[in-house]
């Protein structure tokens, strides 16, 4: 019982900062963010044993160089730019996934781990920040939409699992998850979205709908990477910050691994600049 109220309470004020920093002013939300990714990255040097601190300086540039030069048109070829993050972020994730399905546990090396860090997390942190914004409007509704669809996959994902789940979706990783709860909880996104589409009318329902299931698809395999990286460290959670659900990392592995994936989308469906 303790333990279910330590872990409503962390949630509960996980949400309200998200809210808040969201609702209040789109420099507030950057910042987080960007504190958010510095969070990820320590956990993530831990997890992998990475030495040094020049990963949080290369993030930094390049997350300054992103959410405030690129959107100002401070150079001549933002759209390049936006398209090499891009290149490298989702050649990572690929990466990582045949990382996450091969059943040698690769040793990766020094320059390996601070690429894969760099991209896999910084990049990943770097789209979600900018997913809000287009022509220097902020979309307040649309990143929380993004969010409500992540949490709506989770929740339920647990819930249909914990009643119906039988069958392991991939137990050399992840011994609780089951492809029942993982369908039950992208039946309940897809659901969801089709409701917001109604009240965020940025992108259509169906729309909506596309972008959920592209969401949690790439965030469940997000959230298996980020398990297999705790499972060859020998850890249950990638650090402590958040009393009852373990690491930032631990919180955010879904949604750092599909920005990138969520970004495509939205630019398919010419949203984002």
């Amino acid at each position: 019982m303790r333990e279910v109220l330590r872990r409503a309470l962390t949630g509960a004020l996980y949400i309200i900062l998200l809210l808040s920093a969201i609702f209040l002013d789109s420099d507030a939300f950057d910042f987080l963010f960007m504190t958010f990714g510095l969070a990820c990255l320590y956990e993530y040097k831990r997890l992998v044993e990475l030495k040094g601190y020049q990963i949080f300086i290369a993030y930094l540039a390049i997350w300054w160089v992103f959410i405030y030069l690129v959107p100002n048109q401070v150079f001549v070829n933002d759209k390049f730019l936006i398209n090499m993050l891009m290149f490298f972020t989702v050649a990572v994730d690929l990466v990582l996934l045949v990382y996450l399905f091969s059943k040698r546990e690769k040793s990766f090396n020094k320059i390996q781990k601070f690429v894969i860090g760099l991209f896999y997390i910084g990049g990943g942190c770097i789209f979600l920040t900018m997913i809000p914004y287009k022509d220097n409007d902020f979309a307040k509704f649309l990143i929380m939409g993004i969010f409500i669809l992540v949490w709506v996959n989770d929740t339920f994902a647990y819930l249909v699992g914990s009643l119906l789940g039988k069958t392991k979706l991939y137990e050399a990783v992840s011994p609780k998850k089951t492809i029942e709860g993982t369908i039950g909880g992208l039946v309940f996104a897809l659901i969801a979205a089709y409701i917001m589409g109604f009240y965020e009318p940025i992108i259509n329902p169906l729309q909506w709908m596309v972008l959920a299931t592209v969401v949690v698809i790439t965030g469940s395999l997000g959230d298996l990477v980020e398990s297999k990286f705790k499972r060859v460290a020998n850890v249950k959670d990638s650090g402590a910050i958040l009393p009852g659900h373990g690491g930032m990392l631990d919180r955010l592995d879904s949604m750092v691994f599909a920005a990138p994936f969520a970004y495509l989308t939205l630019n398919m469906f010419s949203y984002v600049s």
